[in-house]
């Protein structure tokens, strides 16, 4: 197991893979290293599953802190293509919570849940001791919808093109930026366009605007491995090829600067916001336009094609040399090393 960050493949496949309780029938798709979501049948529809940690940072202010933890809970049911219905939420909330703070991030969590749809059907909220910031519990996210309209993790085919949202490493200058402002040694133009990629950090809109659009072969977020890892992650799944084209992949103002400050490879770099998709050949113009409409920045970036390296199932070539994932996201050092220089508890 990796030091910091995700579980890598080697651990989920001995610790995790091989232990998954009961099997059962109406499972239609079970766990999968670097997959987002689960889905079992109810009814004959399909009830997508997902599950994060929920991550509230003070320093943020409690507001953005819970719009941004809300919409990590939401995004990897969204990559499913089904909009998320119902959310379950647990709070272990350390001791010096205050009832005005924790009613600022439950306020955010019903204003965001209802402007998406979701309903907020149960949960759990205490104080405990030995509990801290940021780690203070975690949402189940479920989506409820037509079997038929959901996108799989592992559906990219031949033939396939490659699309991407936003580019690398939104997450490092929207987030790092935002959180660590005052030891930024960048003009203060450049900061604050920086900043502003925190509204960036949510694939929600983008994954369900796709769906809606086209045709849609498979979904990835790019958290952490960033998009490279996303690009392993979601050809592993499909067991592809994906061949990349660097100059295609856009960046957002103020990225770039961000990740050179940090000294960060943003194409590692975790980035809450960042969407990865596969779209059917047919339907590509159709996606980016639907993207385009609701001003979600978006590009094609490459093909898919049969994979014939000869090793693990799926591979990644980026400008015709061949990556692999990441492993270690070099956003948690960073993180760790700046908390301590500003004294961020």
């Amino acid at each position: 197991m990796t030091d910091l960050g995700k579980v890598d493949r080697e651990f989920f496949d001995q610790r995790i893979y091989p232990h998954l309780g009961a099997d059962r029938e109406d499972v239609l798709l079970g766990p999968q290293h670097g997959v987002d979501f689960g889905v079992v049948e109810v009814g004959g529809e399909a009830v997508v599953l997902a599950s994060d940690p929920i991550s509230l940072v003070p320093a943020l202010g409690f507001e953005k802190a819970a719009w941004f933890a809300v919409h990590v809970a939401l995004s990897d049911a969204a990559v499913s293509g089904i909009p998320p219905t119902h959310l379950a939420v647990t709070f272990t909330l350390p001791p010096e919570m205050t009832d005005e703070e924790f009613g600022t991030v439950w306020e955010t969590f019903d204003r965001e849940a209802t402007e998406l749809g979701v309903s907020i059907v149960t949960g759990h909220t205490a104080r405990y001791g030995g509990c801290q910031y940021p780690w203070v519990g975690g949402a189940t996210a479920l989506a409820v919808g037509d079997p038929d309209d959901v996108v799989r993790p592992d559906g990219a085919s031949p033939g396939d093109r490659v699309l991407v949202t936003k580019g690398p490493a939104v997450e490092v200058a929207g987030f790092l930026v935002t959180l660590f402002e005052d030891a930024v040694d960048l003009p203060d133009s450049t900061v604050e366009t920086a900043k502003e990629r925190f509204w960036d950090m949510s694939p929600v809109r983008d994954a369900l605007t796709a769906a809606a659009a086209g045709p849609v072969t498979a979904m990835h977020d790019a958290t952490e491995g960033g998009l490279q890892g996303a690009l392993v992650e979601l050809a592993r799944a499909g067991g592809v090829r994906l061949d990349v084209d660097s100059a295609a992949v856009p960046f957002l103002p103020g990225v770039r600067e961000s990740c050179e400050f940090f000294g960060i490879d943003p194409w590692a770099a975790t980035s809450e916001g960042t969407l990865l998709l596969t779209v059917d050949s047919s339907g590509v113009s159709d996606v980016l336009s639907a993207l385009e409409s609701e001003g979600i920045p978006a590009a094609e970036i490459g093909e898919v094609s049969a994979d014939e390296t000869g090793g693990d199932a799926g591979s990644v070539f980026l400008d015709g040399e061949e990556v692999e994932h990441p492993e270690v996201d070099p956003s948690w050092e960073v993180f760790e090393e700046y908390a301590e220089k500003v004294g961020l508890e």
